[in-house]
This record gives C-alpha cells, sequence and structure tokens, in this order.
C-alpha cells in the first residue's frame, strides 16, 4: 500500500470543459429518450408521436443547455465533496 503524506496537496480538480464534454454524451442520450417519451405521450392529445431518428436529432441542440446546468450541478456536488 502507498503511504499517504498529510502535507501532500490534493489533486487539481477536473476544468469545467473538459467535465461538459465527458458529461455531454451521457446528457445528450437522457434529453434523446426523454423526447421520445414525450413525444408517446403526446399521441394521448392527438400528437404525432417523435421517432428515435426525429429524437437523436432533437436531442442535439436541446442537449447544450442541459448539459450545462448538469455540468454546474456536477461541479457544484465535486466541490462541495471536496470541502470548497
Amino acid at each position: 500500500m502507498k503511504q499517504v503524506n498529510a502535507m501532500e496537496t490534493p489533486p487539481a480538480p477536473i476544468s469545467f470543459g473538459k467535465l461538459y464534454a465527458i458529461l455531454w454524451v451521457f446528457t445528450a442520450g437522457a434529453v434523446a429518450i426523454n423526447l421520445f417519451m414525450l413525444g408517446l405521450m403526446g399521441q394521448a392529445i392527438g400528437l404525432l408521436a417523435l421517432t428515435p431518428v426525429q429524437s437523436l436529432i432533437w436531442c442535439v441542440p436541446l442537449s447544450f443547455p442541459a448539459n450545462w446546468l448538469v455540468t454546474r450541478w456536477v461541479r457544484r456536488l465535486m466541490d462541495e465533496a471536496d470541502g470548497r
């Protein structure tokens, strides 16, 4: 086992840009699934359902602002866990 020195500095936090890029894939998938489900629920009030391909196309522009919010939330949680 590696001995941990009490005077050792903690690792630098991951940058917002890197975290944004990592989380975008997951956020885009969540947005696509939610759009598809919303399209299915829209059939109850007479709207046309979204196909999976349409959901994927629409998720691209919608996932960028959603990912910004997700990244801010995760960054805040990481800072809180690190005691900053």
